[in-house]
């Protein structure tokens, strides 16, 4: 797999015609769901105008596409993933939501392949679906391979408090291709605030002593 490389499409299609097995450390993603916002502006043709493969992806992301759906049960490999993306779809209808699992069950599926056993995977969603992608992940990536919900305070709630409690987070689920996966925790400094607290603990323990 090159280096460097900025790959312009289809993630889908991105990752079973470019992408090997076991050939990625770590992937992140933040997919957007039901936010009624084009996020393909960034990317244009030439021309300057909006590429066409992009609304076209843009389009079956947030609608129920039958053709996409029976694509799906054709294709998919994982029995227990096959279950629960039909179960969805049996309990919830034919939807937005329902849409929004069957186009992401087989993304899920190609990134715990492309994955390295030593690789994770970070998910970026909001409390709209994450309940949905948390049993897609344990699905595709075992329940024993979870490690972590994160949660991402946001500065303000968006204002949405008329007729409920303003969202103020976001969720981040992080799972583990194998128990050999490669973990760096985050560490910053000490605060002055700490260190004189705790240098204060320590000279009051000499003086009692």
């Amino acid at each position: 797999m090159p280096s460097n490389t900025l790959y312009y499409g289809d993630n889908l299609d991105v990752l079973r015609k470019h992408m090997p097995d076991a050939s990625v450390d770590l992937v992140y993603l933040d997919p957007p769901f039901n936010s009624q916002r084009n996020y393909n502006v960034l990317f244009k043709e030439q021309s300057g105008l909006q590429s066409p493969a992009q609304i076209k992806a843009f389009t079956d992301t947030w609608e129920w596409s039958e053709e996409a759906y029976q694509t799906f049960l054709h294709e998919c490999r994982n029995p227990r993933l096959l279950n629960l993306v039909q179960g969805f779809t049996q309990m919830l209808g034919r939807n937005a939501v329902t849409a929004y699992i069957a186009m992401m069950a087989p993304r899920l599926a190609e990134l715990h392949r492309v994955l390295k056993p030593t690789g994770s995977l970070y998910l970026h969603c909001d409390p709209t679906a994450s309940h949905y992608l948390k049993l897609v992940l344990d699905a595709v990536f075992e329940p024993t391979n979870f490690r972590n919900e994160i949660i991402w305070r946001r500065t303000n709630s968006h204002n949405k408090t008329t007729r409920q409690y303003g969202p103020i987070h976001d969720t981040l689920l992080f799972y583990s291709k194998s128990d050999m996966f490669t973990f760096h925790p985050g560490c910053r400094p000490y605060s002055r605030a700490y260190i004189e607290d705790r240098l204060n603990m320590s000279m009051a323990e000499v003086s009692i002593s």
